[in-house]
């Protein structure tokens, strides 16, 4: 039949099979066959059952094609705080501590602040200038509509009030704004700093004695019921990795699976890298997934 067919596939020992070939020349047709027996095993249906093998005729199928990657466990960034103080101040207590798990509205720490005190002396002064205006124009109300005194003077006594009025509420508006508008009690200094979130202490830099500035980031808190997963996508594989799709994560370090939703791919590939950066939201109630561990995602 001219050249023969020859594969460049090796056949590991032992192997066992049939051959049946039909071949047309000439006009001709011939047919022949032969077996290669080699370590072959016979089983009855009994003993098919028995050891749970099953016969399955091969066929066309769709196979799903998985992309490897390399990532990194990090913080959820949309789910993390920087705490900072808002005022000058010196730290008298600091009951928290990195690693501490929290709920929202907990003490964090306890700051002196004389410009705290000088707030809150501002509005106590307005409130009491409020009360005094308030009283005198009542009065002049009074004596306005019973014909003893002149309008002009209920006009101003009313004026006076309004504008005391407006006095007490920027200056609670200014102690809003710095998170001290609780009740100051007898300690004017006392600044109360709580929990914005519940969450992980990740990050502490404060310590008892220390003068810290109003930027001063003093807390870092971290809901870590979700993190994030980092990966680097080659240029050439960005086609095949979209936002919604699945993706499966496995640690490197110790037995852990988990799988997350693609959430991000990055717009822009790297000068040097000549990749993009992709991101997984992975799902971390039981707290497994540390920040910094690598991961390998199909």
């Amino acid at each position: 039949f001219g050249d023969p067919g020859v594969g460049d596939a090796e056949v590991v020992e032992p192997h066992s099979f049939r051959v049946e070939i039909a071949a047309q020349s000439g006009g001709k047709a011939n047919r022949f066959g032969y077996d290669q027996v080699e370590a072959r095993v016979s089983l009855s249906d009994a003993q098919l059952k028995q050891n749970g093998v099953s016969l399955l005729t091969a066929g066309p199928a769709r196979i799903n094609a998985a992309l490897q990657l390399i990532g990194e466990i990090r913080l959820n960034e949309d789910r993390m705080v920087h705490v900072v103080p808002l005022l000058t101040g010196v730290v008298v207590a600091s009951p928290a501590n990195a690693g501490d798990r929290v709920k929202k509205g907990q003490l964090l720490a306890v700051i002196s602040s004389q410009a705290l005190a000088d707030q809150r002396s501002e509005l106590l002064a307005a409130q009491k200038r409020l009360a005094l205006t308030r009283t005198t124009f009542e009065r002049e109300k009074q004596l306005w509509a019973e014909k003893i005194s002149a309008e002009q003077d209920y006009l101003e006594a009313k004026h006076a009030m309004q504008e005391a009025e407006i006095a007490v509420q920027n200056a609670r508006q200014k102690l809003a704004s710095l998170g001290g508008a609780g009740q100051p009690g007898s300690a004017l200094t006392r600044y109360e700093i709580r929990a914005p979130i519940d969450g992980v202490v990740v990050e502490k830099h404060l310590s008892l004695g220390e003068a810290v500035q109003g930027d001063a980031k003093i807390f870092v808190i971290a809901d870590l019921s979700t993190v994030w997963v980092d990966m680097t996508v080659a240029a050439k594989d960005l086609g095949a990795v979209r936002p919604g799709q699945k993706a499966d994560i496995q640690a490197t370090a110790f037995a852990a699976r988990g799988s997350g939703t693609i959430s991000y791919v990055g717009a822009l590939v790297g000068e040097a890298t000549r990749a993009a950066t992709a991101r997984v939201v992975l799902p971390n109630l039981d707290g497994v997934w540390r920040p910094g561990l690598q991961v390998n995602v199909q």
